[in-house]
C-alpha cells in the first residue's frame, strides 16, 4: 500500500464507477442509449463495462426492456457498509411470508443520509407499476417516509424532514406534522396514490429493544385492493408480522392494552 503514489489509479476502474454513479443519480431507470450519450463511452467499451457491472449485479439490466438500474450487490454493500446486513438476513423470511399471505407487493427499507432507500422488493401477481424499485428514494409524503419521519431521530432526519416538508404547501405540512404524532402511537402509516394513480400503501416500523428505528416494511398494491381499516384482514396481518419481527431485536409493543 505505500507503494501507491498519490493521484494514481485504475483509469477502468474510474469509468466503471462513473457509470454506476451516472445510475445512481438519475433516479430512474436508463437506456443504453442514454447512457452512452451522457457518458461519451465508445457502444463497443460501454457495452463491455456494462456487462461487468451486470454480471457482478453492481447493475441490473431489465431483460424486457433493457433498462439499466442499480443492482442488489451495491446494496448489500451499502448495507454492509452500515452494519445492516444482519438485519435484512433476519428480516428477509419476514417478506416473503407478508408477500404471499396478502398477496400483494412488498418492500424493505433502510435509512440512508439521503433519505430512506428501497433495498428489497417482492412484487405481487398483479401487473403494476409501483413508481419504486431497489434503489429508489422515497419522499416524506410516501407511507414509508412518514414512518422515518415519525421514528427515526438522527441529525441526518431532521435535514431530510426540513428538506423534504419545504416542498408541501402549509395546510397539507400542518396534517403531515399532526399525522405523524398518530403514526408513533399507532405505528401503522397509510398514504393514499403518493407517487402514482391508483397505487397505495401501508407501512410498519420494525423497532429494536431501545424502540429504535432498524428499518420499515412497505406493503404496497391497488387502491381498491387496501382498505386503510386497522381491523381489515390484510392490516391486521402486517401489524402483527410488524411486532413479531420486531421483537426479534428485542422491542415490545409499548402502546399494546
Amino acid at each position: 500500500m505505500d507503494g501507491i503514489k498519490k493521484g494514481t489509479g485504475i483509469q477502468s476502474l474510474q469509468i466503471g464507477l462513473s457509470i454506476v454513479e451516472l445510475v445512481a443519480s438519475q433516479g430512474r431507470p436508463m437506456t443504453f442509449t442514454d447512457i452512452c450519450e451522457m457518458t461519451q463511452i465508445t457502444k463497443s467499451n460501454l457495452y463491455k463495462y456494462l456487462n461487468t457491472l451486470t454480471n457482478m449485479g453492481i447493475l441490473y439490466r431489465d431483460k424486457f426492456g433493457g433498462l439499466y438500474t442499480l443492482g442488489n450487490k451495491l446494496i448489500e454493500y451499502g448495507m454492509a457498509a452500515v452494519s445492516q446486513e444482519n438485519v435484512l438476513e433476519r428480516v428477509e423470511p419476514y417478506l416473503y411470508e407478508i408477500n404471499r399471505e396478502c398477496k400483494e407487493t412488498v418492500l424493505l427499507s433502510f435509512w440512508t443520509p439521503n433519505g430512506p432507500i428501497v433495498v428489497k422488493l417482492l412484487t405481487s401477481n398483479h401487473i403494476l407499476n409501483i413508481g419504486a424499485q431497489i434503489g429508489t428514494y422515497l419522499p416524506i409524503y410516501s407511507a414509508t417516509g412518514k414512518v422515518y419521519a415519525a421514528f427515526k431521530n438522527c441529525v441526518q432526519i431532521h435535514e431530510w424532514k426540513e428538506k423534504e416538508l419545504q416542498e408541501i404547501p402549509g395546510e397539507q405540512r400542518q396534517d403531515l406534522e399532526k399525522e405523524l404524532d398518530r403514526i408513533k402511537k399507532e405505528r401503522i402509516s397509510f398514504a393514499i396514490e403518493p407517487l402514482v394513480p391508483s397505487v397505495s400503501s401501508v407501512a410498519v416500523p420494525i423497532l429494536n429493544f431501545k424502540q429504535e428505528l432498524l428499518c420499515v416494511i412497505t406493503l404496497v398494491g391497488f387502491s381498491d385492493s387496501l382498505d386503510f381499516q386497522v381491523d381489515n384482514e390484510k392490516i391486521k396481518y402486517l401489524l402483527d408480522s410488524s411486532q413479531e419481527i420486531s421483537s426479534i431485536f428485542g422491542s415490545t409493543n409499548v402502546n399494546k392494552e
